[in-house]
């Protein structure tokens, strides 16, 4: 008996590609690489003076490198010291808890030197209250994405 012909109806259901967004416009994609890469270099300034905040310019560079040049974020992805937090953060939003508590040493090693140092005291609060509103939000994040929350990397958090 010859082999039945495959069919529409005997072949298992596929999924759909999601269908690629569509390529933005050369002005566009070109604004956004100059975010990523000042935002990299304002990041880069960051580890190094303590008033200017590394975390979020790394993310805004790796959410414009997202959008502008996959070669750039390839790099920042696969970067051995932020490379790990930007891939988390990417997919799902997690910040380990040593992340967490490293946040909550310097913001309140921040805090105090604010305290001591500047004599505006209403403008030192009010910066001591944002970092708090920050790290209240920060401690809400997942520490873990859904896919590994197992006990093996209970030793990663």
């Amino acid at each position: 008996m010859p082999p039945e012909p495959l069919s529409v109806a005997n072949t298992p259901a596929q999924p759909a590609p999601a269908p690629l967004p569509a390529p933005l416009p050369t002005p566009v994609r070109w604004l956004l690489l100059t975010v990523a890469v000042v935002s990299l270099a304002l990041g880069l300034v960051g580890l190094f003076l303590p008033v200017v905040p590394t975390v979020p310019f790394l993310l805004l560079s790796a959410w414009a490198a997202a959008r502008s040049s996959p070669r750039l974020l390839a790099w920042l992805e696969s970067h051995p010291h932020f490379g790990r937090s930007l891939r988390d953060w990417r997919h799902g939003g997690v910040v380990r808890r040593r992340a967490k508590w490293t946040a909550a040493v310097v913001m309140s090693a921040s805090a105090v030197s604010l305290l001591w140092f500047v004599t505006n005291r209403w403008a030192a609060w009010l910066a001591i209250a944002c970092m708090a509103v920050v790290l209240v939000w920060l401690w809400t994040r997942p520490e873990s994405a859904p896919s590994q929350a197992s006990p093996a990397n209970a030793s990663d958090r």
